[in-house]
């Protein structure tokens, strides 16, 4: 997994078919992650304070956000609000916070669901918080549907050091995102590669754009989660010995058809309220 090691496994989502199938997981992150200095976020010119919501999509945001808050001496209000992706990451705000629903949101970890929650709170001024480098779609997304926001880079992505992993000691990778390819292609190459599992089509699509076939997908209507797709693929490779690989994926149009959607919704909705003023 190139993710960061659980705090408590048998709470982690792979608990259950790690058990299951009797897996050997080793977790080994294939990024690391570099806070801004305070010098690098002063530079940016956001002030945090003329923001009533920040939005989280990781943890390592969250510590990041708090570090520069300590480090710039800004007191953050009780009257805050926090908008996160999952609840794992809503969940971890209670390192810095006291946890309250009317304060911290969270969605689930659909793209979909997370930008209805940011579009239900439009009328407040938002802060995106954001690693550089960054997926364009939330904050294309939050122009296009011309939100009242803010970006700010709290931290950078490089590759991690790798040289303590071998491949031929694994059946499988899995990554969460396109600059995880990148660092195994640029360390390991695209021969001789384990089983390839992939989290998000960016990720997906990295993989077989650099020639990776790509052997368990997710998200996907029968898999949410990266624990059930691989509970499914294992369940499968039982009985049938033959790994499936994906080699195309079809270009994502839920992002495009979704914002158009949010516009048309809110469109309506300005022209009820003009209405009504006018009656």
């Amino acid at each position: 997994m190139s993710q960061p090691v659980p705090v408590v496994i048998e709470k982690s989502p792979f608990s259950d078919i790690i058990q299951k199938f009797k897996l050997k997981v080793a977790f080994n992150p294939f990024l690391k992650i570099e806070g801004v200095t305070l010098k690098g976020f002063i530079a940016q010119r956001v002030n945090i304070l003329e923001h009533t919501t920040i939005i989280f999509t990781t943890r390592a945001m969250i510590d990041n956000f708090f570090r520069i808050c300590e480090e710039s001496r800004i007191t953050i209000p009780d009257t805050m609000k926090y908008l996160c992706n999952t609840e794992t990451v809503a969940l971890y705000m209670q390192k810095y916070i006291v946890y309250r629903k009317r304060k911290i949101s969270f969605a689930d970890g659909t793209f979909a669901n997370f930008m209805e929650l940011i579009i239900k709170n439009r009328s407040e001024k938002l802060l995106l918080t954001l690693a550089d480098p960054y997926k364009p779609e939330i904050p294309d997304a939050m122009e296009k549907l011309k939100l009242n926001f803010s970006k700010v880079i709290l931290s950078k992505t490089i590759s991690a050091d790798l040289s303590d992993v071998k491949l031929k000691d694994y059946d499988m990778l899995v990554f969460y995102s396109p600059n995880e390819i990148a660092t195994l292609v640029s360390v390991y190459g695209t021969e001789n590669l384990p089983l390839i599992a992939t989290f998000g089509d960016g990720t997906t699509r990295a993989a077989i754009n650099a020639g990776i076939s790509v052997n368990v997908m997710a998200p996907t209507p029968k898999a949410p989660s990266m624990s059930k797709a691989l509970d499914i693929f294992l369940t499968e490779l039982q009985s049938c010995d033959v790994a499936p690989t994906i080699n195309e994926i079809k270009e994502n149009q839920n992002v495009d058809e979704f914002i158009k959607a949010q516009e048309a919704k809110l469109v309506k909705k300005t022209r009820v309220r003009k209405a009504t003023t006018i009656k």
